[in-house]
């Protein structure tokens, strides 16, 4: 059966990141998208100049009214902007249980403009994280959720995946992209294991819309595959591929999009 994957998340008209990516990433791997929409983003390859965030009671409205008809078999959440979107969205999880719940805490878009209210992370630390079954910080967002330094070495991440999931992640992924090197390292930790998982640092400036397009693969995956290591690695492929596809897009002058359809065109 074909799985039905769910997107709570803020938009991109440029279709790099948010929600656009999100329907994108899930089509091109076999699932039927459905989002519900938590802000309006004006935002292109070069930055965010406006959001208008969707009033928390239209946000339960829409998820609501999707739950009470469709099975959702996975659910990534995106871009929540505050702590009232944020309570919304608990308030409906708690409901409603839907199975596979990914969260990619977006905090900061690629540009530097900050998606969610400094005084939102501990709303989302502490109200939403013991929710969700995976959870898939860069190391800045795993210093800001902790409250600590930015790692500048994989020594540490073991470590540090294993203070987030005593924060209530069942699973860490814990991206270490904003390292150097040449090797694109990320630890996936859960039930006490870490697993480093590297690949190889693809050079291009078109990396707009990968951390929503990672996690929005592995929502994807997961009901299609026979646990989070098996749905982690495959996305993480995906991505690798996407990312040495960009170059033949032309989109926008800043950090264009990966190339979500690198399998077919």
């Amino acid at each position: 059966m074909v799985p039905n994957v769910l997107t709570i998340a803020g938009t991109d008209p440029s279709g790099g990141a948010g929600v656009q990516a999100d329907l994108k990433t899930f089509s091109a791997h076999g699932a039927y998208g459905m989002s519900v929409i938590t802000a309006l983003v004006a935002q292109t390859t070069t930055g965010v100049s406006e959001v208008h965030e969707v009033p928390p009671e239209f946000i339960t409205a829409q998820l609501v009214t999707l739950l009470d008809d469709v099975r959702v078999d996975a659910v990534k959440i995106g871009m929540l902007a505050n702590a009232e979107v944020i309570r919304a969205v608990v308030e409906v999880l708690d409901r409603y249980a839907p199975p596979h719940i990914v969260l990619d805490p977006v905090m900061v878009a690629k540009s530097g403009d900050r998606l969610l209210a400094p005084e939102a992370v501990g709303a989302l630390r502490e109200e939403l994280l013991p929710r969700v079954d995976l959870i898939t910080p860069n190391l800045p967002e795993a210093a800001d959720l902790l409250g600590e330094p930015e790692l500048t070495d994989p020594a540490g991440m073991p470590a540090q995946a294993e203070r987030l999931a005593g924060l209530g992640a069942k699973q860490v992924l814990l991206k270490g992209g904003h390292l150097d090197g040449g090797t694109s390292v990320d630890l996936l930790y859960g039930d006490g294991i870490a697993e480093f998982l590297s690949s190889e640092r693809v050079a291009t400036t078109n990396d707009h819309g990968t951390g929503c397009t990672l996690s929005a693969a592995i929502a994807a995956l997961r009901p299609q595959r026979g646990d989070w290591l098996e749905a982690v690695r495959e996305a993480k492929e995906y991505l690798t591929e996407a990312l040495r596809a960009s170059d033949r897009l032309d989109v926008g002058h800043g950090h264009g999009p990966v190339h979500h359809f690198h399998h077919w065109w």
